[in-house]
Protein backbone atom coordinates (compact mmCIF):
# COMPACT_ATOMS: atom_id res chain seq x y z
CA UNK A 1 0.00 0.00 0.00
CA UNK A 2 1.52 3.13 -1.13
CA UNK A 3 1.83 5.56 1.38
CA UNK A 4 2.52 9.68 1.04
CA UNK A 5 6.42 9.10 2.26
CA UNK A 6 6.30 6.81 -0.53
CA UNK A 7 5.05 9.27 -2.92
CA UNK A 8 7.13 12.34 -1.38
CA UNK A 9 9.30 12.86 -4.09
CA UNK A 10 7.00 12.77 -6.57
CA UNK A 11 4.64 15.60 -4.54
CA UNK A 12 7.90 17.33 -3.75
CA UNK A 13 9.00 17.78 -7.81
CA UNK A 14 5.78 18.52 -8.92
CA UNK A 15 5.21 21.42 -6.08
CA UNK A 16 8.48 22.69 -7.22
CA UNK A 17 6.89 23.62 -10.29
CA UNK A 18 3.98 25.41 -8.84
CA UNK A 19 6.35 27.25 -6.69
CA UNK A 20 8.58 28.36 -9.87
CA UNK A 21 5.33 29.49 -11.74
CA UNK A 22 4.21 31.39 -8.69
CA UNK A 23 7.47 33.13 -8.28
CA UNK A 24 8.00 34.01 -11.72
CA UNK A 25 4.30 35.46 -11.99
CA UNK A 26 5.34 37.35 -8.76
CA UNK A 27 8.39 38.82 -10.28
CA UNK A 28 7.08 39.37 -13.65
CA UNK A 29 4.08 41.53 -12.18
CA UNK A 30 5.80 42.47 -8.96
CA UNK A 31 9.58 43.12 -9.80
CA UNK A 32 9.71 40.75 -6.35
CA UNK A 33 10.88 37.33 -5.13
CA UNK A 34 9.26 36.39 -2.16
CA UNK A 35 11.41 34.75 0.38
CA UNK A 36 9.14 32.53 1.47
CA UNK A 37 8.96 30.65 -1.82
CA UNK A 38 12.43 30.82 -2.38
CA UNK A 39 12.69 28.72 1.34
CA UNK A 40 9.64 26.50 0.40
CA UNK A 41 11.72 25.70 -2.59
CA UNK A 42 14.84 25.30 -1.11
CA UNK A 43 13.23 23.20 1.46
CA UNK A 44 11.09 20.89 -1.09
CA UNK A 45 14.37 20.46 -2.66
CA UNK A 46 16.16 19.12 0.08
CA UNK A 47 12.80 16.91 1.22
CA UNK A 48 13.03 15.71 -2.39
CA UNK A 49 16.62 14.37 -2.17
CA UNK A 50 16.34 13.25 1.73
CA UNK A 51 12.85 11.30 1.12
CA UNK A 52 14.58 9.85 -2.29
CA UNK A 53 17.67 8.47 -0.19
CA UNK A 54 19.79 10.64 -2.45
CA UNK A 55 20.01 8.87 -5.17
CA UNK A 56 21.01 11.74 -7.47
CA UNK A 57 23.69 13.81 -5.67
CA UNK A 58 25.48 13.11 -2.17
CA UNK A 59 24.12 15.95 -0.07
CA UNK A 60 27.41 17.89 0.54
CA UNK A 61 26.93 18.43 -3.37
CA UNK A 62 23.33 19.70 -2.96
CA UNK A 63 24.95 22.16 -0.59
CA UNK A 64 27.77 23.13 -2.90
CA UNK A 65 25.08 23.68 -5.56
CA UNK A 66 23.56 26.17 -3.59
CA UNK A 67 26.10 28.02 -2.31
CA UNK A 68 27.47 28.24 -6.24
CA UNK A 69 23.83 29.39 -7.43
CA UNK A 70 23.89 31.91 -5.01
CA UNK A 71 27.00 32.85 -5.49
CA UNK A 72 27.75 33.40 -8.89
CA UNK A 73 24.84 35.41 -8.90
CA UNK A 74 25.99 37.56 -5.70
CA UNK A 75 29.02 38.34 -7.73
CA UNK A 76 27.32 39.04 -11.16
CA UNK A 77 25.33 41.81 -8.87
CA UNK A 78 28.24 43.06 -6.69
CA UNK A 79 30.07 43.85 -9.97
CA UNK A 80 26.46 44.96 -11.89
CA UNK A 81 25.72 47.15 -9.22
CA UNK A 82 29.16 48.99 -8.74
CA UNK A 83 29.51 49.22 -12.68
CA UNK A 84 26.05 50.64 -13.07
CA UNK A 85 25.53 52.54 -10.29
CA UNK A 86 22.24 50.64 -9.61
CA UNK A 87 20.72 47.86 -8.52
CA UNK A 88 21.14 44.94 -11.51
CA UNK A 89 19.97 42.16 -9.78
CA UNK A 90 17.78 41.92 -6.71
CA UNK A 91 18.77 39.37 -3.99
CA UNK A 92 15.85 37.75 -4.71
CA UNK A 93 17.32 36.42 -7.93
CA UNK A 94 20.53 35.50 -5.19
CA UNK A 95 18.39 33.26 -3.25
CA UNK A 96 16.14 32.26 -6.08
CA UNK A 97 19.52 30.11 -7.48
CA UNK A 98 20.62 29.14 -4.15
CA UNK A 99 17.20 27.69 -3.39
CA UNK A 100 17.40 25.89 -6.52
CA UNK A 101 21.00 24.83 -6.12
CA UNK A 102 19.21 22.33 -3.16
CA UNK A 103 17.62 20.79 -5.97
CA UNK A 104 20.41 20.68 -9.21
CA UNK A 105 23.60 20.47 -7.84
CA UNK A 106 26.55 22.17 -8.96
CA UNK A 107 26.39 21.59 -12.77
CA UNK A 108 22.60 21.73 -13.27
CA UNK A 109 22.36 25.34 -11.38
CA UNK A 110 25.15 26.04 -13.46
CA UNK A 111 23.29 25.34 -16.67
CA UNK A 112 20.53 26.20 -15.14
CA UNK A 113 21.52 30.09 -15.01
CA UNK A 114 22.68 30.05 -18.36
CA UNK A 115 19.26 28.47 -20.03
CA UNK A 116 17.89 31.41 -17.53
CA UNK A 117 19.73 34.21 -18.99
CA UNK A 118 19.14 33.09 -22.28
CA UNK A 119 15.43 33.50 -21.82
CA UNK A 120 15.70 36.70 -20.36
CA UNK A 121 17.85 37.76 -23.03
CA UNK A 122 15.28 36.74 -25.60
CA UNK A 123 12.60 37.90 -23.71
CA UNK A 124 14.10 41.56 -23.17
CA UNK A 125 14.76 41.32 -26.84
CA UNK A 126 11.33 40.51 -27.81
CA UNK A 127 9.85 43.40 -25.18
CA UNK A 128 12.03 46.02 -27.15
CA UNK A 129 10.96 45.23 -30.16
CA UNK A 130 7.40 45.12 -29.34
CA UNK A 131 7.70 48.37 -27.72
CA UNK A 132 9.57 49.66 -30.53
CA UNK A 133 6.93 48.65 -32.87
CA UNK A 134 4.01 50.70 -30.88
CA UNK A 135 5.65 53.73 -30.44
CA UNK A 136 7.41 53.44 -34.00
CA UNK A 137 11.13 53.78 -32.69
CA UNK A 138 13.81 51.71 -32.92
CA UNK A 139 14.44 49.43 -30.16
CA UNK A 140 16.82 50.44 -27.29
CA UNK A 141 17.87 47.75 -25.36
CA UNK A 142 20.53 50.00 -23.12
CA UNK A 143 17.55 51.15 -20.93
CA UNK A 144 15.25 47.87 -21.17
CA UNK A 145 14.71 46.84 -17.53
CA UNK A 146 13.05 43.13 -16.96
CA UNK A 147 12.81 41.63 -14.21
CA UNK A 148 15.22 38.14 -14.13
CA UNK A 149 13.29 35.89 -12.27
CA UNK A 150 11.21 34.43 -14.68
CA UNK A 151 14.23 33.60 -17.43
CA UNK A 152 16.07 31.73 -14.06
CA UNK A 153 12.63 30.13 -13.35
CA UNK A 154 12.75 28.87 -17.17
CA UNK A 155 15.68 27.49 -16.82
CA UNK A 156 15.54 26.02 -13.09
CA UNK A 157 12.13 24.22 -14.97
CA UNK A 158 14.40 22.89 -17.74
CA UNK A 159 17.12 21.48 -15.69
CA UNK A 160 14.34 19.64 -13.48
CA UNK A 161 12.57 18.28 -15.96
CA UNK A 162 16.21 17.06 -17.97
CA UNK A 163 17.90 15.90 -14.76
CA UNK A 164 14.97 13.74 -12.94
CA UNK A 165 12.14 13.12 -15.44
CA UNK A 166 14.21 12.78 -18.63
Amino acid sequence: MDTILNNAPIVLFFSSFIILIALAIIDFRHWILPNWLNLLLAITGFLFHLTSGFPFFEPYELFIGAAVGGGILYIIRFFGNRHYKQDTLGLGDVKLMAASGLWLGIEGIVTAMTIGAFAGLVHGVLVSLIRAAKEKTRPNLHRLMIPAGPGFCIGIAIMLIWQYWV
